[in-house]
């Protein structure tokens, strides 16, 4: 669905954008991106300049964070959801959209215990553990 290359990925969300503000006929995927585009003003001006974006890093040890990662685990939870897989998430998700009444914070939450299970898996060099994610998000 995505590719590898960090360069097209990022191309693929400049893509969708344009494509969206332009007005023109959107792939169902470029349609989920540009949906969580729009809910970042903050990244707009990155997008829309691309060329200084594609190739840039942006450092975590120096309190930047990457839009492409950030826009991509908004994806990635959204998918989540809607496949309920890991099994439960669904209704995780219902639980914590009934007590803070707006789909983006909650996102935004469930992506901490994402990120940290992501990190965690990396860091020890395993797959992400479903069991370890799922009982952080029922803590929340």
């Amino acid at each position: 669905m995505f590719p590898q290359d960090r360069n097209a990925l990022r191309r693929m969300y400049v893509e969708a954008w344009r494509r969206h503000r332009d007005s023109l006929p959107l792939e169902p995927l470029e349609a989920h991106i540009a949906d969580v585009v729009a809910l970042h003003p903050e990244y707009h001006d990155l997008l829309e300049l691309a060329e200084n974006t594609l190739e840039r890093d942006w450092m975590p040890e120096e309190g930047e964070t990457n839009p492409f990662l950030h826009m991509g685990m908004h994806l990635a939870i959204r998918e989540q959801v809607a496949t309920n897989r890991p099994m439960g998430i669904a209704a995780i998700h219902a639980r914590l959209l009934e007590r803070m009444g707006a789909p983006h914070p909650v996102e935004h939450l469930m992506m901490e215990c994402l990120g940290a299970t992501l990190w965690e898996s990396q860091r020890n060099g395993l797959p992400p553990d479903e069991n370890v994610y799922l009982e952080a998000l029922k803590r929340l």
